[in-house]
């Protein structure tokens, strides 16, 4: 029994849980662009929260009275920045490709990393992600015809997603199952009213509702539920350049599900993210 504690409590089941929400992420974002005929990315972004909020309360069953007021006030800033991440980064796919959006928003994390640092390899680690982003990023086949309102809301995006992960370590201590699933459902009710002033309620389309729900699991309830108990697991640098893989698995998800196709100069960019993830996983022992 006591080995099963140690088990389930070591490091290296949080880098397990933020893989499969790496994977769980960009299936749902693939699925979710499909969707932006029928639907603007406002509208999607609160049924994908709404849907996500609903499973999680469910299913979590989340404690709402006696939490103090502190515990509040982080569950309350770890939701509005997982509410505004949402909206930003939909609106960045909306106008820009799938990678370039991941690779802009990872800035976000990559910061925390940095700032979070303190040895030599760590920084080398940072820095071996940021040449992959660099490379990553079709800079030189979207220079004329980039979006830049995409790439500034991916940026937006970014900074969200930093703030995600200090807030969320934090509400974390309130409870990872109430934190996220209330988490989540401020969220919700914090980019609903957007979604319902932008497009009425024209996306209440059975077809727009049905995909809407799938996309709610793969990108809300499951990841977020995920990384909360991961985050718990792993410092927040470790955190942050593991998710160094998002871009690589966002060209994957494009490439599977949307047919984009990798150039050389992207595989290239994908051993840089691994490898940098690798180095930072190596190291977590002498942490």
């Amino acid at each position: 029994m006591r080995l099963l504690r140690e088990l389930y409590n070591s490091p290296w089941v949080g880098i397990g849980l933020i893989l499969v929400s790496i994977c769980s992420v960009q299936s749902g974002a693939s699925l979710a662009k499909g969707l932006f005929s029928l639907v603007g990315p406002a509208s999607l972004t609160t049924l994908r929260l709404f849907f996500g909020s609903l499973i999680l309360m469910v299913l979590l069953r989340p404690r709402i009275l006696g939490h103090t007021r502190i515990e509040w006030r982080d569950i309350v800033l770890y939701g509005l920045s997982m509410g505004f991440m949402n909206l930003l980064f939909y609106q960045a796919i909306s106008r820009i490709p799938l990678g370039v959006a991941v690779g802009l928003e990872f800035t976000g994390p990559l910061l925390v990393s940095t700032l979070s640092s303190r040895r030599m390899t760590d920084f080398m680690s940072c820095g071996l992600a940021v040449a992959g982003i660099a490379m990553l990023v079709p800079f030189e086949q979207t220079r004329g015809g980039l979006d830049m309102a995409g790439a500034l809301f991916a940026l937006g995006a970014g900074a969200c997603w930093a703030l995600y992960i200090v807030f969320g370590r934090r509400a974390g201590r309130a409870g990872a199952a109430s934190s996220v699933a209330l988490g989540m459902l401020v969220a919700a009710c914090t980019v609903g009213p957007v979604g319902l002033f932008i497009e009425g309620a024209g996306f209440f389309q059975a077809k727009v509702l049905a995909v809407a729900a799938a996309v709610g699991l793969l990108s809300s309830a499951l990841p977020y539920a995920l990384e909360m108990v991961a985050l718990q697991r792993i410092p927040p640098r470790v955190f942050g350049v593991l998710m160094s893989l998002e871009p690589a698995m966002a060209s994957c998800a494009g490439f599977l599900f949307l047919g984009e196709t990798l150039t050389l100069q992207q595989l290239l960019a994908l051993g840089c993210v691994i490898a940098a993830s690798i180095l930072i996983t190596l190291g977590l022992n002498r942490a």
